[in-house]
């Protein structure tokens, strides 16, 4: 089915997408610029029907390599298969289009991402905190971020908590 679901984004919107390597579930990297309308595509088309985004999660790669991945795992009920969707981002102004419009469980997802890694999901309903205060600063998932000592004149790291 991986060979189709290929052959479908190329046939349907003019779109070569690069196979992931050692990937399970097995799937596809898709230029960010056009996630949005791979998944439209792939939740929308008959032979693909995937009606169901099973997770949506952030990376990292860190300062060196100057970017961050959204990583899509998506899964057709009818069709009983599993797709791994994933897009490289600029680390230094990460963007990517929201998937909430297409499933409606994207819209926390997207929120943890944001609220987590700081990427911005361009025309999502709602985009702020989700598991953070509203005037935390920084990413916590982010591989320079540096944690406070305190919030709000709350002692939040013991002074000895590093040393073991």
């Amino acid at each position: 089915m991986l060979e189709q679901i290929q052959n479908l984004i190329k046939d349907e919107l003019n779109l070569e997408v690069t196979p992931l390597e050692n990937s399970t579930p097995a799937g596809f990297i898709v230029p960010g610029d056009r996630i949005h309308e791979v998944c439209q595509l792939l939740h929308e088309h008959t032979t693909t029907y995937f009606d169901h985004l099973a997770c949506l999660s952030a990376i990292d790669n860190g300062l060196e390599a100057g970017s961050m991945e959204v990583v899509y795992t998506l899964y057709s009920i009818p069709n009983d298969f599993h797709l791994t969707l994933k897009v490289l981002i600029d680390r230094a102004n990460p963007v990517a289009p929201t998937v909430s419009d297409i499933w409606r469980g994207a819209n926390w997802h997207e929120r943890e991402a944001f609220d987590l890694f700081g990427i911005q999901f361009d025309n999502h309903p709602d985009l702020r905190r989700i598991l953070l205060p509203a005037d935390w600063v920084g990413y916590p998932m982010r591989k320079d971020y540096v944690e406070d000592t305190s919030y709000h004149g709350l002692t939040i790291k013991h002074p000895d908590a590093d040393r073991a």
